[in-house]
């Protein structure tokens, strides 16, 4: 039972996929940070690093994106100009050991595509194998493979297989004059393609290689640094992406929208257009799940559960760390069985919220500690079990010698925190600020300082209204004893604006 809620305005699309009234996941899109996943770009070489095995590549970004020569893949002989238009090598840097200096050159022209947005200090991961996502296919334009979706059953893929392949021939041929070039390109059936018609792969099928040629021709015509293909918006992937067989309704809350989403579906995806329904109710649509106060809650450290436990959750730059506490839970018999039930609850919680917050990379999680191996195999069972409901790609080992369990999630946009929130101006994202005190300490001592190098008439404190409460009061024998010292007069001034880890030292 799902349910995918839409709330649109001209600054920002905000999307909620609903699973039993609950929210599990948010996807936010505003109009001026759209993500770069899935965009094709005519790039410049800007510096290779033999070092590190990569390039910064320049796409016309703020910061130069990132290529690793696991990522170079592409079928031209090295320097020379192949269908795009652009010069690429000849080797597929993730098979072999050609190092990155012999593949790429600075200032050669790549065509290269978005793998990860730029996420906080690092620029965007590119790759040179590019693919093209529609409704029921994946096209690789630069490999001959067909594939088929690991979630369709195996006994069936052959058969998809071959019709694939027939098909993809019939359109290569009905664009080279009834021949079938060495080079066809390849395709991907995606799970929502196993049932479709040969009519509906086929259209597919020249949607995509139209698509491609579009790429091709403009990247023999526009500069470097030029894009050439960009993803489908946020709405056009909830057709895409979201919609699946248990998906019930799709409620849009913009008339305008409804009818450009319901175009946009009836021509490509036309079934899950029959589920887009215009919401017309005077409450805002994502009242109806509380979906806002989802958001809220999304942004925090602690999540409470149930039972009277509750969850931390810290995310750093390298990775992310959950701690499971009992917290107010006492209702179990025995210590043990408190212990086991808070962890089964906190398996489910945990990977609602990995969906939830759209947390990616890697994963700690310090679960209870245990002392039965059962308790510890079905806790594990359940996390892995809640894990597996999710679309992103994730990986859990088991328990560690320290009782951690390590998990990865694929990241390729940014998470919701970061992409609603900013490092705090008062503790400058570190989550703390110094005590009034210490701040009053840090002022003596540059006073200290400023009156060995200067002599003005007098100093004056600028800082937060805590800390000159502080000399006023407390500090204000320690304040003398400075003026006294130094033979100077010592003012005070409160800022309101300040933080309390702010001041300021006027010479007057």
């Amino acid at each position: 039972m799902q349910e995918i809620l839409i709330n649109w305005s001209p600054q920002e699309t905000r999307v909620a996929l609903v699973e039993y009234g609950a929210v599990q996941e948010l996807h936010v899109e505003r109009t001026l940070e759209r993500g770069l996943v899935g965009n094709v770009y005519l790039g410049k070489v800007s510096r290779v690093l033999p070092g590190m095995q990569s390039a910064f590549i320049d796409i016309g970004l703020e910061r130069t994106a990132f290529l690793h020569v696991a990522d170079i893949i592409a079928p031209f002989a090295p320097g020379s100009r192949g269908a795009t238009g652009v010069t690429a090598p000849d080797h597929r840097g993730a098979a072999g050991a050609v190092p990155i200096e012999r593949l790429v050159f600075e200032g050669q022209s790549l065509l290269v595509q978005v793998i990860k947005d730029p996420i906080g200090t690092k620029g965007a991961r590119l790759s040179t194998q590019i693919s093209i996502a529609g409704r029921l296919l994946v096209f690789l334009p630069q490999d001959n493979h067909i594939g088929v979706s690991q979630k369709i059953p195996s006994d069936l893929r052959d058969a998809l297989r071959s019709r694939m392949q027939a098909l993809s021939d019939a359109a290569a041929a009905a664009e080279n004059n009834g021949v079938v070039p060495e080079s066809t390109g390849g395709f991907i059936l995606r799970t929502n393609g196993e049932d479709a018609s040969d009519a509906e792969l086929a259209e597919d099928i020249g949607y995509l290689r139209k698509t491609w040629s579009r790429i091709r021709d403009l990247s023999t015509r526009l500069p470097p640094m030029s894009l050439l293909h960009q993803d489908l918006s946020l709405l056009q992937r909830v057709l895409r992406d979201l919609v699946g067989e248990d998906t019930q309704t799709i409620r849009i809350d913009s008339r305008e929208q409804f009818e450009v989403l319901q175009k946009f579906g009836r021509e490509f995806m036309p079934t899950a257009a029959e589920k887009l329904q215009l919401y017309k109710g005077e409450r805002p649509i994502f009242d109806l799940y509380n979906v806002d106060e989802e958001i809220a809650r999304a942004l925090g450290r602690r999540v409470d559960l149930k039972s009277g436990g509750y969850l931390v959750v810290d995310q750093t730059e390298a990775l992310t760390t959950i701690d499971v506490n009992t917290g107010g839970y006492v209702g179990a018999r025995n210590f043990d069985d408190t212990v086991f039930k808070t962890n089964l609850e906190a398996a489910q919680a945990i990977a609602r919220q990995l969906r939830l917050r759209n947390l990616g990379g890697i994963v700690i999680v310090d679960f209870i500690d245990m002392s039965r191996d059962d308790h510890r195999e079905q806790v594990l069972g359940e996390f892995r079990k809640q894990l597996s409901r999710d679309r992103v790609k994730t990986t859990a080992g088991s328990f560690s010698q320290l009782g951690l369990v390590e998990m990865t999630r694929k990241r390729t946009r940014e998470s919701l925190a970061h992409m609603l929130c900013e490092p705090c101006a008062a503790c400058n994202g570190q989550g703390i600020v110094k005590t009034a005190r210490t701040v009053a300490y840090d002022v003596l001592r540059e006073i200290l300082r400023e009156a060995r190098q200067f002599t003005p008439r007098e100093f004056r404190i600028v800082s937060s209204a805590q800390v000159i409460e502080l000399f006023l009061d407390e500090e204000s024998q320690h304040l003398a004893g400075l003026s006294d010292f130094i033979g100077k007069p010592i003012s005070l001034q409160a800022e309101p604006s300040m933080g309390q880890g702010q001041y300021d030292i006027v010479l007057l």
